[in-house]
């Protein structure tokens, strides 16, 4: 059995995920590795097959989704060529972690595919959403990385196809304590402006991870580093508490670790309102903003309830699900 596994590269959840599941599947099916998307920090250690620029998200340096800037990011012909070049035929399964040019190729073949992403778990409409429900946005969930069969990923199981989180055994496997830092990954913030609102609460030390930051360094009581995996796990694991954006992995992880969680989701990414959602009904605090919130930063600093995750999914479980293709119809 030869499959096609797509990754989004945009962030770092797809590419946890593959790097949990790629092993297993590898024992039962060769497996070929496509990544898409150009905004990504960190790496795959699988060899990768197929490179694509694929579709990317582009944002600004307060904490939003640059709409003009990833309007002039798309390459829609670029697409559709890289769609074409994919010899799709010789591959028996799709598989597509919310990766859009191995999905679109699948739909041109008759090879079945399997979407195996946290998006995925949005074709459901139990899944929570927010109160402004955005039409575009849930046509751009459905049809962005279509396949035959899926199976989702949420902090609860919210329908039969969805299963709990993959936690990557990096994870699993921290010795976690409880220092007197706070670490925060907001990767749509400049860190500049992160150190100005967070330097005031002088009781606590901060511990930020930024894309803009080349090399580590420390003003007071911040710590600036650059996105890394093992100086982000010793920070993550030793925290007293973790401020990050609403993506699902991040807050998955930091409610496995036992972390207190405040949530600042991406303006204009609906899938973070959505995961927003889901936090708030269990009892995470959420912020629409981060400046002039000083007040609820110092609440959660003081008083914060602690939401945890009641199971996590086995990697070799969902391995044998994609194989059984025991994944709903969608």
């Amino acid at each position: 059995m030869k499959i096609l596994y797509g990754i989004q590269g945009t962030g770092h959840g797809h590419l946890s995920r593959a790097r949990e599941l790629l092993p297993e599947l590898g024992r039962h099916a060769s497996v070929d590795v496509m990544v898409s998307g150009h905004n990504s920090a960190l790496g795959l250690d699988d060899p990768v097959t197929y490179r694509k620029r694929g579709i990317s998200l582009s944002y600004d340096s307060s904490g939003g989704v640059s709409l003009l800037g990833t309007l002039r990011d798309l390459r829609p012909i670029r697409f559709l060529t890289d769609v074409q070049s994919v010899s799709i035929a010789e591959y028996d399964l799709v598989v597509s972690d919310y990766e859009p040019v191995s999905a679109w190729s699948a739909r041109f073949e008759p090879t079945p595919s399997v979407a195996l992403s946290h998006q995925a778990a949005f074709l459901s409409p139990r899944s929570p959403r927010p109160l402004k429900r955005s039409r575009t946005a849930e046509i751009v969930l459905r049809h962005f990385a279509p396949a035959d069969r899926a199976i989702g990923f949420h902090f609860k199981p919210y329908d039969d196809f969805i299963r709990p989180p993959i936690i990557r055994s990096s994870v699993r496997e921290l010795q976690v304590s409880r220092w007197n830092h706070i670490t925060v990954y907001l990767p749509a913030y400049h860190h500049k402006l992160l150190q100005q609102l967070f330097a005031p609460f002088s009781h606590m030390n901060w511990h930020i991870f930024s894309p803009f930051c080349p090399q580590t360094f420390e003003e007071g009581n911040c710590i600036v580093h650059p996105v890394s995996h093992q100086p982000f796990l010793d920070s993550f694991a030793s925290c007293r508490g973790v401020i990050c954006s609403a993506g699902f992995e991040t807050c998955a992880e930091a409610m496995y670790l036992g972390k207190k969680l405040l949530v600042v989701p991406i303006r204009h990414q609906y899938e973070q309102a959505c995961n927003a959602a889901a936090l708030e009904e269990m009892g995470v605090t959420t912020l629409e903003r981060l400046e002039d919130r000083s007040l609820q930063i110092w609440n959660w600093l003081e008083h914060q309830h602690l939401a945890t995750i009641d199971e996590i999914a086995e990697p070799r479980e969902v391995v044998e699900q994609i194989l059984l293709t025991q994944s709903v119809a969608i």
